[in-house]
């Protein structure tokens, strides 16, 4: 039989199959998956993926692919010793870049989900606060759910080191009045900017102003509140009031540290929705009463402040106080974790040689803590 002749493909033909054949198949992906497989890119690949061809330089170009604003990475420059010592050089050449990245969202149109900063917002001089104000109101941030706040300290700052006086002293308490001042302004203007957080992490000055500000971000889940200033009391009723008026809250970490005078002073918690409470950062914290149904797990502990006190002083101090593992069975019916060690079903009933052990570690009643030494 013969063989039948293979049909001659004109040569032009065979280069349009050719380039059919090697169309990369993520450019008829629909556009929604294609920014999804390009979110995964750093922001260094993104920008480098915009050089690869016009479509891609277009798809770079949505505010929809940048998500995180993140202000605390140290990675951008190779500094020495982790990036806490740095020159004035360095330093200049990291704000420099805190300025072409916040241009760089801009014009991006970046649609936030998170942000990152460490800024000393009493920093007359560069002027921080006006930076991030400046940034959210420019850039999509109404989904914003996620919110890492270091307001009392620049990450890449040179170290100061003159040697301070009182005069240097006095400035140091203008510089807070003004941080706390700048932060109370920016707060303000997240709550309108923000107001879907759901969760967020900063340092805290416990002022009326500022409590009444977080409390109207009604959708936060996660909260940790790290304390301002070593000298600042926290009164009962903030803190109930806090816990109280945010009504979705599940988890909460407090770093609490109750001044000297402020030694005796007891605490209540009250809460529907909250299921984990970490206070083992906090010095000198002590619950009279909880009220946290939903409760599964606690993190307390005892840290000792070296401050030594007579016997009779100890006495009336602890006698104002509970024992913890009262104000538990009292106020926490489905705890099941008490740091970080599962509880016994019944150990409301009864308690055991194991959860006496974790008490002697987070109680400050007369039975758990026998000691001059707090």
């Amino acid at each position: 039989m013969p063989q039948r002749k293979r049909a001659l493909i004109p040569i032009s033909t065979r280069r349009r199959l050719k380039t059919d054949q090697d169309f990369f198949p993520f450019n008829s992906l629909p556009v929604e998956c294609q920014l999804h497989v390009l979110s995964f890119l750093s922001e260094m690949d993104k920008c480098n993926s915009a050089l690869v061809c016009v479509s891609w330089s277009c798809l770079v170009r949505s505010g929809k692919l940048w998500r995180v604003a993140d202000y605390s990475r140290r990675g951008v420059f190779h500094l020495g010793q982790e990036g806490l010592l740095v020159s004035n050089r360095e330093f200049e050449r990291w704000k420099a870049w805190v300025h072409h990245y916040t241009h760089h969202l801009i014009s991006r149109g970046a649609s936030l989900l998170t942000l990152k900063a460490s800024f000393d917002l009493g920093d007359e001089c560069n002027k921080w606060v006006e930076l991030l104000s400046h940034l959210l109101e420019n850039v999509h941030c109404r989904d914003l759910s996620h919110l890492d706040l270091n307001w009392t300290f620049t990450l890449l700052e040179p170290l100061d080191l003159r040697v301070h006086t009182s005069s240097n002293s006095h400035q140091d308490n203008i510089t807070k009045m003004d941080q706390v001042n700048n932060f109370q302004i920016l707060l303000t203007k997240l709550v309108h900017s923000c107001p879907r957080i759901t969760k967020m992490r900063l340092h805290f000055d416990w002022s009326e102003t500022s409590v009444s500000s977080i409390t109207q971000f009604q959708h936060l889940r996660v909260l940790e509140l790290k304390y301002f200033w070593v000298f600042k009391g926290v009164s009962p009723n903030t803190l109930e009031t806090l816990t109280k008026s945010l009504p979705n809250l599940k988890s909460l970490t407090l770093h609490l540290l109750v001044p000297l005078r402020n030694l005796g002073i007891s605490y209540t918690l009250e809460s529907l929705s909250l299921e984990f409470l970490d206070v083992s950062p906090s010095r000198g914290l002590v619950f009279s009463c909880l009220n946290l149904p939903a409760l599964r797990e606690l993190r307390a502990k005892k840290i000792v402040r070296g401050i030594t006190l007579d016997r009779r002083t100890r006495l009336r101090i602890q006698s104002r106080w509970p024992c913890l593992y009262q104000v538990l069975r009292e106020g926490t019916p489905k705890l099941q974790a008490l740091n970080n060690e599962r509880l016994l079903p019944n150990w409301k009933e009864q308690s055991y040689r194991e959860l006496t052990s974790i008490l002697q570690q987070s109680c400050y009643c007369l039975q758990h803590l026998d000691s001059w030494l707090w």
